[in-house]
């Protein structure tokens, strides 16, 4: 009977941590379980106690440190600045013109980029290789590659 009730005990504190969140509750539903693999060598209970609250103090001191510190590490964000663009090659993927509603599509560093030429009345076909003199909003205006 006494493994049962420490799985059961594990159950309800793993459920406990995902309100809690602070990963305390999680150490002490991971004590449960090993005292739950414990009792079932018919241990005393005042046993299974003590078992319990050395497990418990052997995870939240050792183990919940070093989760903590692994999942609230922030990692450093990018910010993106589109003048990276200006100057990079480009390949026409969908016919580019100097349309501004449906100039064509570029493919710029593995990206899709709407785009049309800078120079009204200027075409490029379908894998012709382009230059990104400007970033219009999200459209790369382009010009042949010299």
């Amino acid at each position: 009977m006494g493994p049962i009730i420490w799985l059961i005990a594990a159950g309800v504190l793993a459920l406990g941590e995902l309100l809690v969140a602070d990963m305390s509750l999680l150490m002490l539903s991971a004590a449960a379980l090993i005292t739950a693999g414990v009792s079932l060598a018919d241990i005393p209970v005042w046993a299974e106690i003590v078992v319990f609250g050395v497990a418990s103090l052997a995870t939240t001191l050792a183990i919940r440190p070093i989760l903590r510190k692994r999942f609230l590490q922030t990692t450093p964000t990018r910010t993106f600045d589109y003048a990276e663009l200006t100057g990079k090659t480009a390949e026409v993927v969908e016919a580019v013109t100097d349309d501004v509603q449906s100039g064509g599509m570029v493919r710029i560093a593995g990206e899709l980029w709407s785009a049309r030429s800078a120079n009204l009345g200027d075409t490029y076909p379908q894998g012709e290789s382009v230059q990104v003199i400007d970033i219009d909003g999200t459209t790369a205006v382009v010009w042949r590659n010299n």
